[in-house]
């Protein structure tokens, strides 16, 4: 089975720095070197059509910019790019949602894949108005699901649950193709939700170990549902030349933290409520060591950006052909998706794209694709 690839939209702002983000009011913060503008976005959404990516994943929540916006506006600044929409399904309306995403598939002629954001921080969650506890998130998130199924099965839908409640649910047409769903979590009420509705169950980059027996879970529980559900990971990547030069890369972005700056995002991660963000903290402890190869958890598998991140903690640091060994690994034990970012997004998209994805092609884990760049008469495809 070949793998696909996807990169990620930095709707917070980009830099060259872990914890640069974009402020509009800049009594915030710091604001990042590079603004989350539409010009910007642009670039990396081009670069990552250019190199091959399936899609981008573009993030939800207060700290960055709507995902559903962002998006539709980048529809004409790519042609075949997907884009991987995070939004959280407590705070819209399942038939809006439904309606959202088949008006995005058909404008861009069929290029939204959607993530489920159910939710972790009970501080960002209240934000929103939802004041749900982990658990009852689950439990709506479930209902949603099987609401926004129902309404795309272009028929009217009545659906009554604990927590959401429609009567002949049903939008202008049914989205063709039903745009795939993304779905996360890590706890006992999440892993029954995503065998039931998930088409991509994703989990953050733990060890090659801890995310098989987790997909060996899900595997199981939809087994029993009849059901048959791909996996994906979310990572950061170093790729570089030579392995040295790929840590060094790492040391400077351990060297651009501060004590405060990790206890102060420390504190704040240890109050998550998210069973799969406890688990990112659980493999550094806070502690930033005396270098980056301290937090190496694994050949490869670098732990260093969870210090001041919250979600996705890790990267695969090394070589382009030590990449593509970690990648494997994580093939081997199971996952076929990969949704990664860098530090800036737009040249480590170049990095990996011009690095790893030639050495995954090699190795027979990319299928190939149209790709824009290519000269009349040639062979235009390239490895996906």
């Amino acid at each position: 089975m070949s793998v696909k690839l996807h990169w990620f939209l930095p709707t917070s702002g980009d830099g060259r720095t872990i914890v640069e983000r974009f402020h509009a009011n800049k009594s915030q913060g710091p604001s990042a070197q590079r603004p989350a503008d539409l010009e910007y976005l642009g670039q990396v959404a081009r670069a990552a059509e250019r190199l091959g990516f399936e899609g981008v994943l573009t993030p939800t929540g207060t700290w960055c910019e709507d995902a559903w916006l962002t998006t539709a506006a980048l529809i004409r600044e790519t042609s075949r790019l997907k884009f991987l929409v995070a939004f959280r399904p407590g705070v819209i309306s399942p038939t809006l949602a439904a309606q959202m995403a088949g008006t995005f598939q058909r404008l861009s002629g069929g290029r939204v894949l959607l993530n489920i954001v159910t939710g972790g921080d009970e501080i960002e969650q209240r934000r929103f108005g939802d004041w749900h506890d982990h658990d009852a998130r689950y439990a709506r998130t479930d209902e949603f699901l099987s609401i926004v199924r129902g309404v795309w099965s272009g028929k009217p839908f009545d659906f009554a649950g604990d927590h959401l409640r429609v009567e002949g649910a049903t939008t202008l047409a049914a989205p063709d193709p039903v745009p795939p769903l993304y779905f996360g979590g890590s706890s006992a009420a999440a892993l029954p939700v995503a065998a039931r509705h998930a088409d991509v169950y994703l989990t953050w980059g733990e060890p090659p170990a801890q995310v098989a027996e987790k997909i060996g879970k899900v595997r199981e529980l939809a087994e029993a549902a009849g059901r048959t559900v791909r996996f994906g990971v979310r990572l950061h990547t170093i790729a570089r030349d030579t392995s040295a030069e790929a840590w060094a890369e790492a040391q400077k972005l351990l060297d651009a933290l501060n004590p405060e700056q990790i206890a102060k995002a420390q504190a704040q991660l240890a109050a998550s409520g998210s069973v799969g963000q406890q688990r990112m903290v659980a493999l550094h402890g806070g502690k930033a060591g005396s270098s980056a190869r301290d937090l190496e958890i694994h050949p490869h598998l670098w732990a260093g950006i969870g210090l001041v991140r919250g979600g996705a903690g890790t990267a695969l640091v090394g070589s382009h052909a030590e990449i593509a060994d970690l990648i494997e690994e994580y093939h081997a034990a199971g996952v076929s998706e990969f949704v990664l970012s860098g530090y800036p997004h737009l040249e480590e998209a170049y990095w990996f794209g011009e690095g790893v994805r030639p050495e995954l092609a090699r190795r027979g884990l990319l299928a190939e694709v149209p790709v824009p760049w290519a000269v009349p008469g040639e062979r235009a495809v390239a490895a996906q």
